[in-house]
């Protein structure tokens, strides 16, 4: 790409100099700023491409309708949806390659409400106050947003924030020149998994999938790797799903920060999109190893994975509740779906002798699973363990019979 054009995003009223050098840093590295001013109040020093009209008009509103809101929070959430539609738009139209954003935590409000209406794979960059902040929860953030905190940059230019702006500047002018877009050649199944370590089955699975005319897509069940797959079922862009690991949601529904939001599992559900569901690493619940060891959990024994992540056995009563949320999800499913419970184990840790071993708690999940998933969810129980051969092959035939039955799109 020549000369991509970046919607940069900011109150221009209040950061007209930061956004100035932006556009001018943009320009310098080859690209063309297209400005967005998402202010409601004051009017910029300099004439935007995309007014604070026009996002207001987006939505079917004037500026004045926003500001007699008479509050900063409603006025900047009908900001946001105004600014996500209007570059949702321009997006699809193609007329932006990339969007660079700047702000406090108003700004960055915003900012994410318009990442996440772009695609995946479309260049995203906020400069943020708080980036990687605790207060920004997972089911807003973009999966494949960019971030750069905005040191020093609060009130003004100068020598810090310089290096900062012009380093997110270059960073998405790189990656709208070098991004390579899915190809969308073959179509897509969507699987989530964890590391070799734990959960093997996609090293059976890939393959196969693959000889049967289809793309394979893997995603890392540590937070952000669901995000990323619920986002693509959610603009219907996977064939189907295989969501195997399914640790996220308890880790979610047991207080874990390791989480991938409270609507993880229902992306495909809600979009029609054909799901094979099995219960993969739903034997413990995961902690940062850095931080202290949550009250709750400070009497188990403790596996610690790395330096990052440390991780505890659920009892028996924290996997029926785990099962009971999974089966409620599944039950509000609009597509296709099925749940594949293997009897011998959901994890390696569990098998026997390994550190998570829990036959009787595997067996309260599985009945509470019994219990709860009903027609038109189909239930398969295998007698194996998740990562035994027994389970893929149990997943490819019921791939291969909603191939046959027309249910997930085939490419024969």
């Amino acid at each position: 790409m020549a000369a991509p054009t970046i919607l940069l995003i900011g109150t221009a009223d209040t950061k007209s100099d930061e956004m100035l050098y932006l556009a001018s840093v943009l320009e310098s590295a080859g690209a063309i700023p297209a400005i967005m001013d998402v202010g409601v109040l004051g009017d910029p020093p300099f004439e935007p491409q995309y007014s604070k009209h026009d996002v207001a008009g987006a939505i079917g509103m004037s500026n004045q309708d926003i500001i007699d809101l008479g509050d900063e929070n409603r006025a900047m959430v009908r900001q946001a949806a105004g600014a996500a539609r209007l570059a949702g738009q321009l997006a699809g139209d193609n007329r932006i390659h990339g969007m660079l954003a700047i702000g406090g935590s108003m700004a960055t409000d915003l900012a994410l409400d318009v990442a996440e209406v772009l695609p995946l794979g479309f260049p995203k960059f906020i400069v943020s106050t708080v980036a990687f902040s605790s207060i920004l929860p997972p089911e807003r953030i973009s999966p494949d947003v960019m971030m750069i905190l905005w040191a020093g940059g609060l009130y003004g230019l100068n020598s810090v924030c310089r290096t900062v702006l012009s380093q997110a500047a270059g960073a998405v002018v790189g990656a709208c020149k070098s991004v390579e877009l899915p190809a969308q050649q073959k179509p897509l199944i969507g699987m989530t998994s964890l590391g070799k370590s734990t959960l093997k089955y996609m090293v059976r699975l890939k393959p196969e999938i693959e000889k049967r005319g289809y793309e394979l897509a893997v995603f890392h069940t540590t937070g952000m790797g669901g995000r990323a797959m619920e986002a693509l079922a959610t603009k219907k862009k996977l064939a189907a799903v295989l969501d195997f690991s399914l640790i996220e949601v308890s880790n979610h529904r047991h207080g874990s920060v390791i989480s991938a939001g409270s609507n993880r599992l229902e992306a495909a559900g809600a979009a029609g999109v054909p799901q094979i569901v099995a219960p993969g690493g739903v034997t413990l619940v995961d902690f940062r190893t850095w931080a202290d060891v949550p009250p709750r959990f400070a009497d188990r024994e403790v596996h610690t994975h790395n330096r990052l992540i440390a991780c505890a056995k659920l009892t028996s009563e924290e996997r029926v509740e785990s099962a009971r949320c999974i089966a409620e999800k599944l039950m509000k499913a609009t597509g296709p779906t099925a749940f594949i419970m293997p009897l011998q184990g959901i994890d390696e840790w569990d098998r026997k002798g390994g550190p998570f071993h829990d036959p009787a708690g595997l067996a309260a999940f599985a009945a509470e699973i019994r219990n709860r998933v009903k027609p038109p969810v189909e239930l398969a129980e295998v007698d194996a363990h998740i990562n035994d051969a027994a389970f893929a092959d149990c997943a490819l035939e019921m791939l291969d019979r909603w191939i046959a039955d027309g249910k997930v799109t085939s490419v024969r």
